[in-house]
């Protein structure tokens, strides 16, 4: 079983900062392919981010040039760094990580994957960011 906890949301002015951080315990493999995600009460579920096993990345159009994903397989962390925040990035954020080493080309890949991963896939409880004018 993997674990995963979310810790770094907060409250913070248009323009600012945030550095995200998921801790993952358990049976774990640096082959994961791991990602953030976000969600706004009433809305679906929105891919932010993803890092595939290899170490490539990928990120949404909405986050380009503002957010960087990386992770540190030695302290098992994985990390979403996010510049010039907007209200737009008001959301709840969850880290989540699929099991099954596949690879994600692209943010659409990684939400379908996600969607179907059922026992292969693993969230945490996710960690609020919001962003005031």
């Amino acid at each position: 079983q993997l674990e995963l906890v979310e810790s770094g949301g907060g409250l913070v002015q248009a323009g600012g900062s945030l550095r995200l951080s998921c801790a993952f315990s358990g049976p774990t493999y640096s082959t994961y392919a791991m990602a953030w995600f976000r969600q706004v009460p009433g809305k679906e579920r929105e891919g932010v981010a993803g890092i595939n096993g290899d170490g490539s990345t990928i990120v949404a159009e909405s986050v380009e040039g503002r957010f960087t994903i990386s992770k540190d397989n030695a302290k098992n962390i994985l990390y979403l760094q996010m510049n010039s925040l907007t209200p737009e990035d008001t959301a709840m954020y969850y880290c989540a990580a699929d099991r099954r080493r596949l690879y994600w080309a692209d943010i659409a890949t990684m939400l379908s994957s996600m969607k179907n991963a059922k026992n292969f896939g693993f969230w945490g409880q996710g960690t609020q960011v919001t962003v005031s004018i």
